[in-house]
């Protein structure tokens, strides 16, 4: 039977316990709740895919604790990311970081492999400005993670609604109360041929334009 719990240390064990058995777990962010999984294991991945029909095509992001998860992960961020991470980060900013060569990242199943090249292989990544999940990442470390609705539908913005979209096929929601909106991050990626260097993917909580001035 599924759970619903408040964020305690009896929750986080469990949680802990879920993930490292290649469970699925949601969990709350800074702008939307979760469905998160360990984006080391295949199986967990395709879960979410199975879970959320969503395309295998669409990527999955990591929810991080902090930038410095990103040594750990095997994964970079190149100019100009860097800079708008020291703005944005903690919070709804999502950058789309690189793999590096002969690293952790190419066991990662999440990574979005461009020409048949993991040398080419990029990440969605997030550090959400939000306690609670923090807390939860301290036990588990870094989660893969789809926004908690099934695909098209919109994103939930509490764990009841997350419940309504999964029910008893995700035995743990682990809930912070209601989020700021429905609206999820910002994805921004790496375009050279761009004016500021870079690609808004999706337009979330921050604005292309908010983005765009804080490089200049």
């Amino acid at each position: 039977m599924s759970k619903i719990c408040s964020i305690n240390e009896e929750s986080l064990q469990l949680a802990a316990q879920i993930i490292n058995a290649g469970g699925v777990i949601v969990v709350p962010t800074d702008t939307v709740y979760g469905v998160a999984c360990d984006p080391f294991n295949e199986k967990a991945v395709a879960k979410i895919y199975e879970l959320k029909r969503r395309p295998r095509t669409k990527a999955l992001q990591i929810l991080m604790s902090g930038v410095c998860d990103l040594e750990k992960l095997g994964l970079y961020l190149p100019d100009p990311l860097d800079k708008l991470c020291q703005k944005f980060l903690p919070g709804g900013f999502s950058p789309i970081a690189f793999v590096k060569k002969n690293s952790n990242a190419s066991k990662l199943a999440t990574i979005c492999v461009a020409n048949n090249s993991v040398d080419e292989a990029t990440q969605g990544v997030r550090v959400p400005d939000c306690p609670r999940l923090m807390e939860i990442l301290r036990v588990t470390g870094p989660l893969a993670a789809s926004s908690a609705n099934r695909s098209g539908d919109t994103s939930a913005d509490s764990v009841e609604e997350a419940f309504d979209a999964f029910g008893e096929d995700i035995p743990l929601y682990l809930d912070a109360g209601r989020t700021r909106s429905h609206v999820a991050s910002t994805v921004v990626g790496v375009d050279k041929n761009d004016k500021d260097g870079i690609v808004v993917f999706r337009e979330g909580v921050i604005s292309d334009c908010e983005i765009r001035n804080a490089l200049h």
